[in-house]
């Protein structure tokens, strides 16, 4: 089986500013790379590049076999990213959108009340979103990105806004044992460094920190922070 994620010199620009650079890596099947950082350091380019959003502009990258961006139409339908905007229409019921992306995907409606049931929306299911708390949302959106149960997860802070039963409650579709490759961004460096297989830590858009979990200490990580604030080059 072919990994997950094959990333080779990675490099990535907006204009004059480099967002990412010589970033080389891979991710096996089932396997995590919990990603961290500062603001601006490269995290969100990163998942916006395996979701086949962005082109890298150096380097060689591969997802689950196929290359980017030349083979991103083959990869779309085999990723469920999570990131910061849910990608909800506010005035849709929970229900209805995930019945939309149902569609998109050839899944059932049984899939789709199967899902609010895991998360327990059940209840506020055909209420419009815009009505939702934001932990409710980011609960739709979580069902919205397992719907087509995807060979990899991309999730930007998939825990935000989620009090301890709701995060409970979402493990099975998006934790460690969910079964897909993932690919987790996070600022909580513990809980983070727990759900790792692999650690990246980016600084400028550069790899500081790659490493099997085992490696790597809270305390590494919160230096990358501190430096980071600090101004220092990786």
């Amino acid at each position: 089986m072919a990994p997950a994620i094959e990333l080779e010199d990675v490099g990535r620009a907006y204009g004059e500013r480099t967002a990412l650079a010589g970033i080389t890596l891979t991710l096996e099947p089932g396997r995590t790379l919990s990603v961290f950082g500062a603001n601006g350091a490269g995290k969100t380019t990163l998942l916006r590049i395996l979701a086949t959003l962005l082109k890298p502009h150096a380097g060689r990258a591969r997802v689950l076999g196929r290359d980017l961006p030349a083979e991103g139409w083959a990869v779309r339908g085999r990723v469920g990213l999570l990131a910061h905007d849910p990608l909800l229409y506010r005035e849709l019921s929970a229900r209805e959108n995930l019945q939309f992306h149902a569609r998109l995907h050839g899944v059932s409606e049984s899939r789709v009340a199967e899902l609010l049931d895991v998360v327990g929306l059940r209840a506020r299911a055909d209420e419009p979103v815009r009505t939702l708390s934001r932990g409710m949302a980011q609960r739709v959106a979580i069902c919205r990105v397992a719907l087509h149960e995807p060979e990899l997860l991309l999730l930007d802070e998939p825990l935000a806004n989620l009090d301890p039963g709701a995060a409970e409650a979402v493990e099975p579709l998006i934790g460690r044992n969910a079964g897909p490759a993932r690919v987790v961004i996070s600022h909580d460096v513990e809980h983070g460094l727990e759900e790792a297989d692999i650690v990246l830590g980016l600084r400028a858009g550069r790899s500081a920190i790659l490493a099997p979990r085992a490696d790597v200490a809270v305390s590494d990580l919160r230096a990358l922070y501190t430096a980071a604030a600090r101004g220092v080059r990786a």
